[in-house]
C-alpha cells in the first residue's frame, strides 16, 4: 500500500510533492499526511500547503482545507518568479509578466496566486472573458480567497454583469472579508441595476469614515445627478475637487450636468491644472471637455473649438478607432437583410410585445422621447442595456463553432444569423427578455431600451423580438455629430472623437436606416427632434399611435416624472421642451468643413423617409 515519506529521505522535495499527488485521488488521507512531511521538512513551502488544501478538500475538511489554501497564497508573495511577474505588473510591462506567468503555470497548474496574476494580465489585455475563467478557476481551487472574488466581482461588473458581480460580493461580505473597495463595488452595481437609494447610502457610509476620497466622492455626484438631486451632486463634485484640483473627471462632471456655469476662479483652476506637468492623459482630455463648455457658454467659441479639439485628440490616440469597420458591418447588413431574407424567418424569434428600442446616435434626443414615454402609464424606462450588443457577441461565438482559442477570428456577425434556425432565434429573445427582467420594476407592460448603438443591430432585434417596437431618434447631422464632437463619454462611442469619424458613423446609420425603411416599411417609427421641439403634442401623439398607446397627457408633462435619468441629457428632461441649443452649432460652422466631407449625401439627405 502507497504511504508517505519523508521527503529528507527522498531524493528532493519534488519528488516527494510528486508522491503526494499521486496519492490524491484514491487516497487524500495520506495525501495530507505527505503533504504535513513536506511541510515539516520545509515550512512555509508554498507546494506544501496547495498539496494539503487539495487533500482536505478531497476528504472533507473544508475549514482546515480553506487555512492551507489561503496560507499557500501568502507563502508565494516570497516566490522570486511571482515577485518578479508582480513587478512587471506593476510597470505595466506586460510581455514580461506573461513570459514568467506561462512557464510557471505549465509547471504549477494549481498556483492560485500566479492564475490571479495571470488574470489580472488578460483584463489589462481587454481578454475578460479568459480572465473570469481563470478568476473561476483560481476560486475552485481556494474557495476562501476573498481577493480573488473581489476580482471576479470587478471583471463580471466590467461585462455589464452586474446581477452576478452582487453575487460574488454577497459571497465575500458572508466570509467576512468585505473591505471600502468592495462596497464601493456594491454601490457602483447597485447604482448599475438602478438601487440607488441603497447605492447612495454605501458611498456616504464609506465617506463618513474615509472622507479624503474624492473618487468615491465623485462616484456618490454621479449617483445624485441620475436621481435628480443637483445640488447635492454639485457639492459631491466640487468636494472631490477640493481634495484633488487636477481631477479632471470631477471637472467634466460638473460641465456634463449642463446647467453648471464655471466661474473665473474654476476656469484659472482648470487652466492651472493642465499645466501641471504630472497630470495623467485622462485628466488633461476631461480638462479640455470641461473648458471647453466653460468658454462655450462665454461665447468664446475660439478657445471652445480648441480645448474641444485637443481633448478629442487625446481620447482618438487611446481608441484607435477605424470608421471603415462599420461600413463594412452596413454593407453586410444590407446584402443579409433582403425583403425575402425577413420574410423567411418572420415565424421565427421571441412574440413578445414588450421591448421599445430606442435607437439612433446619441445626443439626438432618444433621452427626452425615453422621458416622455416613460411617463406613460404603460411604459417603464430603464436605461440604456447592453444586452443585445452581448447576445449579437454571443451569436458570433457560437457554442458548437468556438476554437479553444479564437481571438483574431474575423467576425461572422451578422452573416452567421443565416444559419441560426429559428428555435435558436426565439431561445436569443427570450434570453434577452431574461436578462433585461431585472430593470423592469414598475410592472408594466412595456419597456424601454434605449442603448442608441443598436441601431447597427436592427436587423437582429427584428429576427429575434418580431414585435418588438422601434424607434429611430434622428436630429439634424451636424447638430448631432457636433454634439457628440463636445461630449466625452465614459464609455463606448469611440466614433465620437474626430469630425471625420462622427460623419462616416452617422453618415453609415442613416444609410442603414433607409435599408430597413424599405425592406420592412412603417416597422421602424421616426422621431425628429427638430419636428419634436416645434410641434411637442402632434409629434406625441404620432408617436403614441405608432407605437399602439393612447394618448395621455401625463406624456405632455414628461418633466414632473421623477424617474431616475442616467445620460448626459438627465437636468434637460426635466425641464420642458426649449428650442434652445438646436442651431448652436452654428457658432462653430467655420471648423466644421472635415465633417460636411464626411457626412456626404447624408448630410442634404438625412431624413429623406416619408412622414407617418
Amino acid at each position: 500500500m502507497d504511504r508517505a515519506f519523508n521527503p529528507q529521505t527522498a531524493p528532493n522535495v519534488a519528488a516527494a510533492l510528486a508522491h503526494g499527488r499521486n496519492l490524491l485521488e484514491q487516497q487524500p488521507r495520506l495525501a495530507a499526511e505527505q503533504a504535513r512531511e513536506i511541510l515539516a521538512s520545509v515550512p512555509g513551502s508554498a507546494d506544501g500547503y496547495r498539496l494539503l488544501g487539495e487533500a482536505l478538500r478531497r476528504t472533507g475538511e473544508d475549514e482546515a482545507a480553506n487555512e492551507a489554501e489561503l496560507a499557500a497564497i501568502s507563502a508565494s508573495v516570497r516566490d522570486p518568479e511571482l515577485i518578479r511577474a508582480g513587478a512587471a505588473l506593476v510597470d505595466n510591462d506586460l510581455p514580461a509578466a506573461e513570459a514568467i506567468l506561462r512557464p510557471l503555470l505549465k509547471r504549477r497548474p494549481t498556483d492560485v496566486a500566479a492564475i490571479r496574476m495571470m488574470a489580472e494580465l488578460a483584463a489589462r489585455l481587454g481578454r475578460r472573458v479568459d480572465s473570469e475563467n481563470l478568476l473561476r478557476r483560481a476560486i475552485e481551487l481556494a474557495p476562501g480567497w476573498a481577493a480573488a472574488r473581489a476580482n471576479l466581482a470587478t471583471i463580471l461588473y466590467r461585462q455589464h454583469r452586474a446581477e452576478e458581480a452582487l453575487a460574488e460580493l454577497d459571497r465575500i461580505e458572508r466570509l467576512g472579508a468585505q473591505d471600502d473597495a468592495q462596497r464601493n463595488l456594491r454601490a457602483a452595481a447597485l447604482g448599475r441595476l438602478g438601487g440607488y437609494d441603497e447605492a447612495i447610502a454605501l458611498y456616504r457610509d464609506v465617506l463618513s469614515r474615509h472622507p479624503g476620497q474624492p473618487k468615491v466622492w465623485m462616484s456618490l455626484g454621479h449617483l445624485l445627478k441620475t436621481v435628480g438631486e443637483q445640488g447635492e451632486a454639485i457639492a459631491a463634485y466640487r468636494r472631490a475637487i477640493e481634495l484633488a484640483p487636477s481631477l479632471g473627471e470631477a471637472w467634466w462632471s460638473l460641465a456634463n450636468l449642463k446647467t453648471v456655469r464655471f466661474s473665473d476662479e474654476d476656469i484659472a483652476a482648470m487652466r492651472s491644472a493642465l499645466a501641471g506637468e504630472a497630470i495623467s492623459d485622462d485628466d488633461r482630455l476631461h480638462l479640455h471637455f470641461a473648458l471647453g463648455k466653460a468658454l462655450e457658454d462665454r461665447r468664446e467659441d475660439d478657445g471652445a473649438f480648441d480645448h474641444y479639439s485637443q481633448g478629442n485628440r487625446i481620447r482618438a490616440g487611446q481608441l484607435h478607432y477605424d470608421p471603415a469597420a462599420i461600413t463594412e458591418h452596413v454593407e453586410t447588413c444590407e446584402a443579409l437583410f433582403t425583403a425575402e431574407f425577413l420574410a423567411e424567418r418572420a415565424g421565427a424569434g421571441c412574440r413578445s410585445p414588450d421591448p421599445i428600442f430606442i435607437l439612433g446616435m446619441p445626443r439626438a434626443g432618444s433621452t427626452l422621447i425615453e422621458q416622455i414615454l416613460a411617463s406613460h402609464p404603460l411604459v417603464e424606462g430603464t436605461m440604456e442595456l447592453p444586452d443585445i450588443i452581448a447576445l449579437s457577441q454571443r451569436a458570433n461565438r457560437r457554442e458548437d463553432d468556438r476554437r479553444e482559442d479564437d481571438r483574431g477570428q474575423k467576425s461572422r456577425y451578422p452573416a452567421i444569423l443565416a444559419e441560426l434556425p429559428a428555435g435558436e432565434l426565439g431561445a436569443l429573445g427570450r434570453e434577452y427578455l431574461d436578462r433585461t427582467r431585472i430593470q423592469r420594476t414598475a410592472g408594466t407592460p412595456f419597456f424601454i431600451d434605449k442603448m442608441p448603438n443598436n441601431w447597427a443591430h436592427t436587423g437582429f432585434i427584428r429576427l429575434i423580438l418580431p414585435n418588438a417596437r422601434i424607434i429611430d431618434a434622428r436630429r439634424h447631422p451636424l447638430a448631432c455629430c457636433f454634439s457628440n464632437f463636445k461630449q466625452h463619454f465614459a464609455r463606448g462611442q469611440a466614433f465620437s472623437y474626430s469630425l471625420e469619424a462622427v460623419g462616416a458613423y452617422y453618415r453609415d446609420y442613416v444609410r442603414l436606416m433607409a435599408h430597413f425603411d424599405r425592406v420592412i416599411p412603417g416597422v421602424v417609427h421616426r422621431v425628429v427632434h427638430e419636428r419634436l421641439v416645434a410641434d411637442p403634442e402632434g409629434e406625441i401623439r404620432r408617436l403614441l399611435d405608432a407605437l399602439g398607446l393612447t394618448f395621455d397627457e401625463t406624456c405632455l408633462r414628461f418633466y414632473e416624472n421623477a424617474r431616475p435619468v442616467r445620460t448626459a441629457s438627465s437636468e434637460q428632461v426635466r425641464r420642458p421642451i426649449s428650442s434652445e441649443g438646436l442651431d448652436q452649432w452654428r457658432r462653430f460652422e467655420q471648423w466644421l468643413g472635415p465633417l460636411k466631407q464626411a457626412l456626404g449625401a447624408a448630410l442634404d439627405h438625412w431624413d429623406d423617409a416619408p412622414r407617418p
